[in-house]
């Protein structure tokens, strides 16, 4: 009998994949596809890691982990590394808290609604690349017609260069990521606001809850399983700024707003004398981290889910 038992759970298992053959079939080619595209890159990125290679070289020196003990005495790459989280932390809030500000906004029976949100979502349907570029003009502080604005208003004495001083920068490059991207963060909270009840609306309406009232003890609770989702995706997004932040400010003024994937990039690429396994080991450490915040942020969504079961 202990013999036949896994016999004939493997003949059920042998049954059951042929009688889903058409269904792994149909997922082959999309399969095919991410070891391609996803798995193997990653694969090669950790061997090139533990190499000196430049990338003209026929074949690389191993060296192990010579790369990452470089990278823990590098002032440089702790100095991008630093922008990096100093942008997700400016960024990630201002993004998700003003898309649900307008959210809750649009949300309602207002007039001129649908203009709001198709303009608030023009900006994600142009390219980063392209926006930085034509950015670099509009803050041009001389010609730039921001400048201009606030010159003549009386806001400002004297022009100020957006994106050529250290100290503002970065602050500069937030606002241009925050206003780019913001409305595909409106469109997610909007979807969201769609699963909370109206019958508890009116139940609240009817109790002489205020529109503030409803908001903080209704829409907000429930909100909270959407909110650590959609902060998840824009700490995602906002590790990769690269295509943005090259065109916007080139990692400048003196590596004010150098992130982690213009140095990768600068490493592998743009140097003299590049070095694409210090750069993979850059990358590679870097990913690491996100993908612990994106556990971390998973775990506290799961308290949270696990806390009204606790309570019951």
């Amino acid at each position: 009998m202990a013999r036949t038992a896994p016999m004939g759970s493997r003949t059920q298992l042998v049954q059951q994949l042929w009688r889903d053959r058409y269904i792994y079939l149909f997922l082959l080619p999309s399969t095919a596809l991410f070891a391609l595209y996803t798995l193997w890159p990653i694969g090669v990125s950790i061997y090139f890691s533990m190499l000196d290679w430049s990338g003209f070289e026929q074949a690389g020196r191993f060296i192990g982990f010579a790369n990452y003990k470089e990278l823990a005495n590098d002032r440089l790459f702790w100095n991008a590394f630093r922008n990096t989280v100093t942008f997700m932390v400016l960024a990630v809030p201002l993004r998700v808290g003003l898309a649900l500000l307008l959210a809750i906004l649009l949300n309602q029976a207002l007039p001129f609604s649908r203009v709001f949100r198709t303009a608030i979502f023009l900006p994600v349907v142009t390219t980063a690349a392209i926006l930085g570029v034509v950015m670099r003009f509009i803050l041009d502080p001389t010609s730039g017609p921001v400048n201009l604005a606030l010159l003549q208003s009386g806001i400002l004495d004297q022009p100020v260069n957006f994106l050529g001083q250290s100290g503002v920068a970065l602050y500069t490059a937030v606002g241009v990521w925050v206003w780019k991207w913001l409305g595909i963060t409106l469109i997610y909270w909007l979807a969201a606001l769609q699963t909370v009840p109206k019958d508890l609306y009116e139940a609240a309406r009817i109790d002489g809850a205020s529109g503030w009232q409803r908001i903080v003890y209704i829409t907000l609770p429930l909100l909270t399983p959407f909110t650590i989702i959609i902060t998840l995706i824009t700490v995602v997004e906002a590790t990769n700024v690269f295509d943005l932040m090259l065109t916007l400010t080139n990692g400048g003024p003196f590596y004010a707003t150098e992130v982690i994937d213009i140095f990768v990039y600068r490493q592998a690429f743009a140097s003299n004398t590049p070095r694409l396994g210090y750069a993979s080991a850059a990358s590679l450490f870097f990913g690491i981290c996100v993908i612990a915040l994106a556990l971390l942020q998973l775990i506290i969504l799961r308290r949270i889910r696990q806390k009204p079961a606790e309570t019951e």
